[in-house]
């Protein structure tokens, strides 16, 4: 058997110097790529006889030749060689670009995102359209809700829970009763009666100081002047110290300045007598660190300080939600509501007390010491509530806006979620 080799510079040449030589049926044994080119083994026609006995009938092969012709200048022969298939498995394959591969990857995953909430909006339209339909009492007691300054959250909890064969005078009675039963008030002047220690904490101007006094105001009225006493942390304000001070002279009680944690626990077991001690703290960014020293201050210091949390009714509902978070969660014995007076809605300052659960002792509505100060009526909160509505305000919604409010799902989630967040309201 004699196995010819060629080698050329192209696969093109090397076959057609096999097609010369060998004839048109020559047997291609391998194909492979070297430095100078490309070398092709081939074997006549006649020498595969030999290879195979007499009795057996020659097979039936194709011309490899003509398939070469019809293939590019790198395309493998059909008889491949063993080594020659082991030195293309060990080729690396080509580089991925992983920058290119995860950019795209990102844009098909925010375009698949856009298409769901863009279906889901659409969705929920539809079924916002059907339920103004079906239900025109709830969209009507829904509208005068939020624009009573209810959060959206709240809302659609509250409507959910509402009997579909209520009218809206009863549904509006309903609701106003779940919402009652929620807004937890305390017992008439419960703080006064009961004594303690009482820390009024808060953000700045938010009317810790004149809250104090009027508090303290209450209590020596009550019980008389040897009973109470005031301290102050508040010693970066200027005339934060001094406002109070004028304000113990003028109910003849004593003012005493608190700088640290010891100075506040030595000041405490001398005043361990008094019927009532209320501090005035220094106003600070619900975001600042210094909250969590404060706190760390009235809980060390070796006596039970109840800290009571000022809340502004001019305040936006996000901004509560802030407020009451950076406290709340170290422990809070009560609210306070201020500046009542100045508010154009409560809803969105009761909305915040109810969903976060939260005990409110008074209302403060004015400067007047000690007469702009009250204990808190869930009912008559609520009628005020509802009153404060204005059609006239940039800020009310318009019908066709409420869809884009009350139909689109948002952060809030399924009506699942909002039955956990709202797992401790009670509806009878």
């Amino acid at each position: 058997m004699k196995v010819k080799r060629y080698i050329a510079s192209t696969s093109r040449e090397a076959l057609r110097q096999v097609k010369e030589e060998l004839g048109e049926d020559a047997v291609i044994l391998s194909n492979r790529k070297i430095r100078n080119g490309v070398e092709i083994m081939a074997l006549a026609d006649s020498e595969m006889s030999n290879l195979v006995r007499e009795e057996t009938p020659p097979p039936s092969l194709p011309s490899f030749a003509k398939q070469y012709e019809s293939q590019n200048e790198f395309a493998a022969s059909e008889v491949y060689s063993k080594k020659t298939f082991e030195n293309d498995l060990q080729q690396p394959l080509p580089p991925v670009n992983e920058t290119i591969s995860a950019t795209f990857a990102r844009d098909i995953i925010a375009e698949i995102q856009a298409m769901r909430n863009t279906l889901e909006d659409q969705m929920a339209t539809v079924a916002w359209g059907n339920f103004t339909q079906r239900r025109p009492d709830k969209v009507k007691l829904l509208k005068i809700l939020l624009d009573s300054g209810f959060s959206p959250l709240l809302v659609r909890h509250l409507i959910g829970k509402l009997s579909d064969e209520l009218d809206f005078e009863q549904s509006l009675k309903q609701a106003t009763s779940i919402l009652t039963t929620n807004l937890r008030t305390a017992a008439s002047d419960d703080m006064i009666e009961q004594g303690g220690v009482y820390a009024l904490v808060g953000p700045t101007g938010v009317g810790k100081t004149t809250t104090t006094a009027k508090l303290a105001a209450r209590c020596v009225m009550r019980h008389g002047a040897d009973k109470v006493a005031l301290l102050t942390t508040d010693s970066y304000r200027i005339g934060g110290h001094e406002q109070l001070r004028i304000y113990g002279q003028l109910l003849g009680i004593p003012v005493r300045n608190i700088k640290d944690t010891e100075d506040l626990q030595l000041t405490l077991s001398e005043l361990r007598n008094k019927h009532m001690v209320l501090i005035d703290t220094v106003g600070m960014s619900q975001r600042d660190r210094m909250v969590m020293q404060q706190i760390a201050m009235f809980r060390d210091c070796g006596v039970e300080v109840k800290r009571i949390l000022m809340l502004s009714a001019t305040c936006n509902g996000k901004t509560l939600d802030e407020i009451i978070s950076a406290y709340q969660e170290s422990g809070i014995s009560g609210c306070i509501i201020t500046k009542v007076d100045e508010a154009a809605s409560l809803g969105v300052v009761l909305d915040a007390a109810i969903r976060r659960k939260l005990l409110l002792h008074y209302v403060a509505n004015g400067q007047k010491v000690p007469e702009d100060i009250h204990v808190a009526h869930s009912r008559y909160l609520l009628h005020r509530a509802f009153k404060s509505t204005s059609k006239d305000s940039a800020f009310t919604l318009q019908d066709a806006e409420f869809a884009l409010i009350m139909a689109t799902k948002g952060e809030a989630g399924t009506m699942q979620d909002f039955d956990k967040s709202f797992a401790g309201l009670a509806y009878d």
